[in-house]
């Protein structure tokens, strides 16, 4: 049995057709399904028009200046904030989870050698497979709620150890074990530096992991879920996310956005470096999002936390987004282009002591809180997710040719 005991928690293309037909009768989708409702959710909602969104009814900026990570962890995974002796339970209960089984830790050195080249996040892939059947996750849909939650806390409670150390093993570092007595966002830093962090990067990183833990049903939540509706096990589910996570275009983007800085170089180059990138029609990272037509809520929270930091870096950051939303509103008219969340994610993180390979796996520390709850709410409905393609190829049957 994987629960953790109660008392701790609550192939070559054809020849295309001169005109391609269709299925009769097959409904047709926007493309990237934008604006498809596919799902009911208690859990929160993104507000594209307001700039605006919120976890279990409470806006997620406010939650992330005033409440710990392991509140809102709480309040994903059970539904409401924690008094405080529900606060010390949990928090508790989650440090003591976050040791890694023995044959994982015995794994995890060759399995940083083998991803060296691609990153701690690609060997976060294989190593939370490895842990949940080292744990013996069994499938969701033999398992009750309770037993669910407890497979999905014991997996949030370890990712960050698993990429902490995946990291160090792969800069030719020992790696640094758990501490029970630190905080889940001090703990972290604490596993990736080496040192005991201070309270203001303590603070910051943990801001960051709150405004970042769930976000809609963007693409490695609808991927975590999908993979929830076959009653796979909870490793299964979030492998899943942590794949979807890894693109440029969903969580692959922080570490790009800090790099278009370091491209730009000075101020007086933004403005050429921009329209050089606009004419030959290349992405900007950092700019632009699926969903808001305004700012980026987590990005007004990651410019404050950055500005309390102060410095250059965080002055050219503020003239490269100044100038570069001027630039994209008169090339591209209409579009209404602002900062994302990666802007100032790389920004708050490389201030925090945080390496660029140690960016989207922050981002998945966050938000595998998120897929969890995701996946618990999906495993409570009996119907997998099974939507149709549209056929668009040549008409059908055809004869097959004969061999040759």
């Amino acid at each position: 049995m994987s629960t953790v005991p109660p008392e701790h928690f609550r192939t070559k293309p054809a020849e295309p057709a001169a005109a391609p037909t269709t299925t009769p009768g097959s409904p047709a989708a926007p493309r990237g399904l934008s604006g498809v409702v596919v799902a009911d959710t208690h859990l929160g909602e993104v507000r594209g028009e307001e700039g605006f969104y919120h976890y279990r009814q409470y806006s997620a900026v406010e939650l992330a200046d005033s409440r710990g990570f392991e509140d809102v962890a709480h309040l994903m995974l059970f539904g409401a904030l924690p008094d405080a002796e529900e606060r010390a339970r949990f928090t508790a209960g989650t440090a003591r989870l976050r040791t890694l089984p023995d044959e994982v830790a015995a794994a995890l050195p060759a399995l940083a050698r083998a991803t060296s080249a691609s990153g701690p996040l690609a060997g976060l892939r294989t190593a939370l497979s490895l842990f949940g059947a080292a744990r013996g996750f069994r499938p969701l849909y033999d398992l009750a709620p309770e037993e669910r939650r407890a497979d999905l806390l014991a997996a949030v409670a370890v990712v960050p150890t698993l990429v902490a150390a995946l990291y160090r093993l792969g800069q030719g570092l020992e790696p640094v074990e758990p501490r029970a007595d630190l905080p889940h966002a001090a703990n972290y830093l604490h596993m990736v530096t080496g040192a005991e962090p201070g309270p203001r990067e303590t603070r910051a990183v943990e801001r960051y992991l709150i405004s970042t833990v769930d976000h809609g049903f963007n693409a490695s939540t609808f991927t975590s879920r999908v993979i929830a509706s076959t009653g796979a096990d909870a490793a299964a589910c979030l492998v899943g996310g942590v794949g979807a996570l890894s693109g440029p275009l969903h969580g692959g983007a922080p570490s790009r956005a800090l790099d278009t800085l370091d491209a730009i170089g000075t101020a007086g180059r933004i403005d050429d470096w921009v329209r050089e990138q606009v004419a030959a029609g290349g992405r900007i990272m950092g700019f632009g999002h699926p969903v808001y037509r305004t700012e980026d809520p987590r990005s007004r929270l990651l410019r404050r936390i950055a500005e309390e930091f102060g410095g250059e870096r965080v002055e050219f950051a503020k003239e490269v987004e100044r100038r570069t939303e001027a630039l994209l509103a008169e090339l591209k008219p209409g579009r209404r282009l602002h900062i994302n969340v990666e802007f100032y994610a790389g920004v708050v993180m490389e201030l925090c002591g945080l390496p660029r390979a140690m960016f989207t796996p922050t981002f998945a520390c966050a938000r595998v809180v998120g897929w969890s709850a995701q996946v618990l709410e999906q495993s409570a409905d009996p119907k997998i997710i099974r939507p149709s393609a549209r056929y668009v190829g040549p008409t059908a049957p055809a004869p097959v040719p004969a061999l040759s």
